[in-house]
């Protein structure tokens, strides 16, 4: 008596267990949903990502990202930038253009600077970001199509460059 006793107080607190974790993942979900909602259904397509990088020296970098299993994609020495591929990943080198490294995006291409059939112009993208109550440090004129750029910094300081180039 006492082991059948045992048995149903196990499976009652089982029971119990299993229905207070499902109402706790439901309650997770619900909230989840509804914090959701003011989430637009699609996200920004921002196009290429690379690494932006302010250097002292380019033939010297250029030497280092080469050992590093890079090589040149765009650019040119005598313009003093280059930008380098290794796989999918790309980094841009850039001597005297600019203070700090940047992330960069380039709405319109894909990884090889192929230009995309479909994607989210610079200047939607823009209203988006105001829309979002994000401040920006430049802007693409809004009156204007094709080629525009604009800058964003996040949180921590660090520089975001929105660069459509066409």
């Amino acid at each position: 008596m006492k082991k059948t006793t045992l048995f149903l107080a196990g499976m009652v607190a089982t029971f119990c267990f299993g229905f207070g974790f499902k109402t706790i993942i439901t309650d997770d979900n619900k909230e989840l949903n509804i914090s959701n909602k003011n989430v637009k259904k699609e996200q920004m397509r921002l196009g290429a990502f690379s690494i932006s990088l302010s250097v002292k020296n380019l033939k010297v970098s250029k030497e280092f990202y080469e050992n590093l299993g890079f090589k040149a994609f765009a650019g040119a020495m005598e313009q003093n930038y280059l930008i380098m591929k290794n796989g999918s990943t790309i980094i841009g080198i850039f001597q005297g253009m600019f203070q700090g490294n940047m992330l960069t995006f380039n709405p319109g291409w894909d990884e090889n600077a192929k230009n995309l059939d479909s994607f989210d112009d610079i200047r939607e993208i823009q209203k988006s970001l105001k829309g979002n109550g994000i401040k920006l440090t430049s802007e693409a004129d809004e009156k204007t199509t094709g080629p525009a750029s604009l800058t964003l910094t996040d949180p921590d300081g660090n520089v975001i460059l929105l660069d459509q180039h066409r």
